[in-house]
């Protein structure tokens, strides 16, 4: 998406006068954006930059952004090797929630006070202000907690049609997963718990795994076993406590996704969403051990999902409907926001530290 503001001048890192200047800033009618010019390192080529907003058209929103996570997409499409990218200069972030403080004449389906959260990628959230169409946005509730909100539109919606859309699970199936403790890790743990689902969560080991393990339990999982553990042939004893997975999460690649695999029950299905390893996924055909061979004897399917292709596919209206399913597990308590971090935007360069560094398994969060 082309950038639509006119770019006025770089801010730099600021101390404790920086919000005396926001207010300045704002007052003039200009804004504050996270702005690439250059594909790269996000902490050389990401800036903090004054905009003027365009002028509302008709069918436009104007909203103030609250909260907008940093996300690994996020930081995939600063270095340029997402698959889409925006065109440059670009303001980075597809996620967030913002409250609306203007309509169009033309619009009817918000108004000043809502919260609204983007209905699909491409809107540049790291910034104070957005203009944008109605169709833009999805509007949720605005009593929710905001760092729900904020999170709800990417990893959470990822997880809630994947866990519904590949598989016709029922109470007492398994669900097998790796990268576990990602955003949409978690998010799938809480929802496999609303569904009744029990959840076999694959993490790399780490210092801290004992807390990270006491922490997603928390969260409703059941088993959290590292990527080591579940080579080993102790595996096969889990599951004569706990029916083999129907449906297998994949956002890691490589050999993580081969042993998810082979844990599949017969006709399962394995969706790839991410590929944090960076590596090909090896799908035996063939294999001598005792685990027999996924393809043939096995008959497992191997999809793909992209939560932004869904979005363009499906349209504003079910996009609506799928937030407010979200929302209303928010509301009952089923769902809550992943290991957040807040960071004040003016602190984006500690955020985006914190966010390329691995083993860190809170999400940061710039808050406006």
């Amino acid at each position: 998406m082309a950038l639509r503001w006119l770019s006025v001048r770089s801010l730099g890192q600021r101390g404790a006068d920086h919000w005396g200047s926001l207010c300045r800033v704002m007052a003039r009618g200009l804004c504050e954006a996270l702005i690439y010019h250059k594909h790269g390192d996000p902490l050389r080529v990401v800036r903090l930059e004054t905009l003027k907003p365009p002028q509302l058209g008709d069918t436009d929103v104007r909203a103030q952004m609250l909260a907008a996570p940093i996300n690994p997409s996020d930081i995939n499409m600063v270095q340029g090797t997402y698959p889409i990218l925006p065109n440059l200069p670009a303001v980075g972030g597809n996620e967030g929630v913002g409250q609306v403080l203007e309509v169009g004449s033309r619009v009817t389906n918000l108004k000043p006070g809502d919260w609204v959260i983007p209905s699909d990628a491409g809107l540049g959230t790291w910034r104070t202000e957005t203009v944008d169409n109605m169709n833009r946005f999805s509007k949720v509730p605005n009593n929710l907690p905001l760092l729900c909100a904020a999170t709800l539109g990417v990893n959470t919606c990822t997880a809630y049609r994947m866990l519904y859309d590949f598989e016709t699970l029922k109470p007492g199936d398994s669900v097998i997963q790796n990268a576990a403790n990602s955003g949409v890790g978690q998010a799938a743990i809480q929802i496999a718990k609303a569904m009744g689902l029990t959840t076999i969560n694959i993490v790399r080991d780490r210092p801290d795994l004992q807390q990270l393990t006491d922490r997603m339990k928390s969260m409703g999982a059941h088993y959290v076993i590292t990527e080591e553990a579940l080579r080993k042939p102790d595996m096969e004893e889990l599951f004569k406590k706990v029916p083999r997975p129907h449906l297998a999460l994949n956002g890691v690649g490589g050999k993580s996704a081969t042993e998810i695999l082979r844990h599949l029950v017969k006709g399962g299905t394995m969706v790839t969403y991410g590929g944090m390893a960076k590596q090909p996924i090896t799908v035996p055909a063939v294999r001598k051990s005792v685990f027999k061979s996924a393809l043939i004897f096995k008959n497992v399917k191997i999809q793909g999902f992209w939560m932004t292709r869904w979005k363009q596919d499906h349209g504003h209206d079910l996009v609506q409907e799928m937030i407010s399913v979200l929302c209303d597990f928010i509301q009952a308590g089923k769902l809550r926001a992943p290991v957040c971090t807040k960071v004040k935007f003016q602190d984006y360069t500690t955020a985006l530290k914190a966010a390329t560094t691995p083993f860190i398994s809170s999400k940061q969060i710039l808050i406006m």
